[in-house]
């Protein structure tokens, strides 16, 4: 009995992991922006994604580490490989929200100096989205 609690809590926690989408992350920042999904702007995304900002390093954009091209893999600052952000490249990229969300707050924190609002996740996850 305690063996198909265990297994039945597991099966659970993998269907919610696999759950995460692209879409789901899209919907969740538009419901916390107080938007619809059909505001989000690919083309703010992609404007917020290349603007540059005074960040912990200096000016810098998400495009420096990232490459101009969410299609291609970046580089850290110490030239360890980062996987393209496009979903269509990449097809692991948005799909386990802890992962989401700590990068999220990191990247925005160094680049930024701040945490991104919802409306500009959802902006950002609607541009590399509509990539392919």
């Amino acid at each position: 009995m305690i063996k198909q609690l265990a297994w039945v809590g597991l099966a659970l926690l993998s269907a919610n992991a696999a759950a995460d989408s692209p879409a789901t992350f899209m919907a969740q920042y538009a419901k916390e922006a107080g938007v619809a999904v059909s505001a989000l702007s690919p083309a703010r995304g992609e404007a917020f994604f290349r603007a540059e900002h005074s960040g912990r390093d200096g000016k810098q954009s998400c495009a420096t580490c990232h490459s101009a091209n969410p299609k291609q893999t970046g580089k850290t600052r110490v030239g360890k490989p980062i996987e393209p952000l496009a979903p269509s490249a990449n097809p692991e990229r948005f799909t386990d929200a802890a992962k989401v969300e700590k990068w999220f707050r990191r990247n925005c924190k160094d680049v930024l100096q701040r945490e991104c609002t919802p409306q500009e996740k959802g902006d950002f996850v609607a541009w590399l989205n509509q990539i392919k």
